[in-house]
């Protein structure tokens, strides 16, 4: 199990670089193709996209490190439910929006990927 703790964080450390850096070539690596993004939009309805619908967006808009924004990720739990499911909180931030993400991860195909990933946002100006 602590080689798959390892691993689980490694694909987390992906994620947050390609999320500082505005790298779609990153985060997919670290989340699975047919992964979704989910959270409670302004309307407090669930809105559901779909993760090349994300890179789109990822792709539109400055990087945290373009603008030279200060990083502060932090993985807060890893829990596992088998040898092939696991979930990770995580808190990460591009100013000035502060995120707390809860990530689904699968093994397959030998490897941990995020496969869904549900967030809550704060925007403090």
């Amino acid at each position: 199990m602590s080689s798959d703790v390892a691993e689980i964080e490694k694909v987390l450390q992906v994620y947050f670089d390609g999320l500082y850096e505005g790298d779609t070539r990153k985060l997919g690596q670290a989340f699975h193709p047919a992964a979704h993004l989910y959270s409670a939009g302004a309307d407090g309805k669930a809105a559901d996209l779909p993760r090349a619908d994300w890179f789109k967006s990822v792709e539109s808009r400055p990087s945290g490190k373009a603008r030279g924004s200060e990083r502060r990720d932090r993985i807060v739990s890893i829990d596992f439910s088998g040898p092939a499911t696991a979930f990770a909180k995580v808190e990460c931030q591009l100013p000035p929006r502060y995120f707390t993400d809860y990530l689904t991860l699968l093994k397959a195909d030998g490897r941990w990927q995020v496969i869904s990933k549900a967030f809550h946002v704060v925007t403090k100006e």
